[in-house]
């Protein structure tokens, strides 16, 4: 029977000792301080090549206070929008040699200030995506998390960036799309109401029924997956509103399906549009009209405030004055979802 042979693995204390210095010293050295004589930090070095010793990465980024991982909080991972954040960031940061740690709140706004502690604890700074807590407990938690980014959410909390999307122009849009059509009785299939897009979408609807006074929009409450796109057919179908604006293209997609099943023909019956254009979107039956935001790229810029951050100096946040915010603009997209009611076309 072959003998197994135990390797040891050279540690710091090896180096030390053949360099003939403390383990601090070779710490520094080898966390690139440059406060070690010149001299000596050759001799730790030398010592560390003779010894073919490799630095542990995960106590070296400790021992830096540095992990080159981000924390990035979801309310739903199964909604394909907060993973197209999700890509957009990781790719961008994986240029850059960090990682990303995801977290996912399954739409309970309790568990936010939890995972986002958590994660700043593990991680060199935190991305909130769409966070469901009030704006109060938002202000109070956002100083702990710093380096802290915000998508869809905005504070004052001094240097926390946000990356926007301006979802009451979006639906604005919409709006107006159905109306050009011929609709003069419009629904909005709602969100959850903790959800800050919900609220600017909410915004928008205002804003179009203040400038557009001869037409009727209703709105029912509901969520964001397919499920309560699917449970919200006999509310929209009671109603007698003929173009329907659903909260994203997940519940746009519920409501189709419930609407095939139920006989209801879509456009010749009903216009239906969801938000977000999701990779499924343009492949429903038929096609969805929806809003469409460039979501990998609001992950991009995410990152890309994020790492300014990261490159602060430690006390730069202080001065940096108010929070920067980049606003992304969806555009409509025009399927075979939508077309004129009943008798007008």
């Amino acid at each position: 029977m072959a003998k197994r042979v135990r390797t040891t693995r050279t540690g710091i204390s090896d180096v030390a000792a053949r360099a003939g210095v403390s383990l601090a010293t070779v710490s520094r050295v080898m966390n690139g301080n440059q406060t070690v004589d010149a001299q000596i930090a050759e001799r730790v070095r030398i010592a560390a090549s003779e010894l073919k010793y490799q630095p542990n990465p995960t106590g070296r980024n400790l021992a830096r206070g540095k992990t080159d991982t981000i924390g990035v909080v979801v309310p739903d991972l199964g909604n394909p929008t907060f993973q197209g954040v999700l890509r957009g960031v990781s790719r961008a940061a994986a240029q850059d040699g960090y990682r990303v740690l995801i977290a996912d709140s399954s739409e309970v706004s309790s568990e936010e200030a939890i995972l986002a502690g958590e994660a700043r604890r593990r991680c060199d700074g935190v991305v909130l995506c769409a966070p469901r807590m009030g704006a109060a407990e938002l202000e109070e938690l956002a100083p702990s998390l710093h380096p802290l980014v915000l998508v869809n959410r905005a504070t004052n909390a001094t240097g926390s960036p946000s990356v926007i999307v301006d979802y009451g122009r979006g639906i604005q849009d919409l709006a107006a799309h159905l109306v050009g059509l011929g609709h003069t009785r419009l629904a909005y299939v709602a969100g959850p109401a903790s959800s800050s897009s919900h609220r600017l979408r909410l915004a928008g609807l205002d804003a179009f029924k203040a400038s557009h006074s001869g037409i009727e929009v209703q709105v029912f409450s509901n969520g964001s997956t397919f499920e309560d796109g699917h449970s919200s057919a006999g509310d929209v179908l009671a109603s007698g509103a003929t173009g329907i604006m659903a909260f994203n293209d997940l519940t746009a997609m519920g409501l189709l399906s419930a609407m095939n099943e139920r006989g209801i023909r879509v456009p010749e019956d009903l216009s239906v549009t969801g938000f977000d254009d999701i990779p499924f979107a343009r492949y429903t039956t038929p096609p969805l009209t929806t809003a469409t935001v460039p979501i990998q790229d609001v992950g991009e810029q995410a990152w890309a405030q994020m790492k300014e951050l990261l490159n602060r100096a430690p006390n730069a946040a202080a001065e940096a004055g108010e929070p920067a915010s980049t606003t992304f603009t969806p555009t409509l997209t025009v399927r075979g979802s939508t077309a004129p009611p009943p008798g007008k076309g």
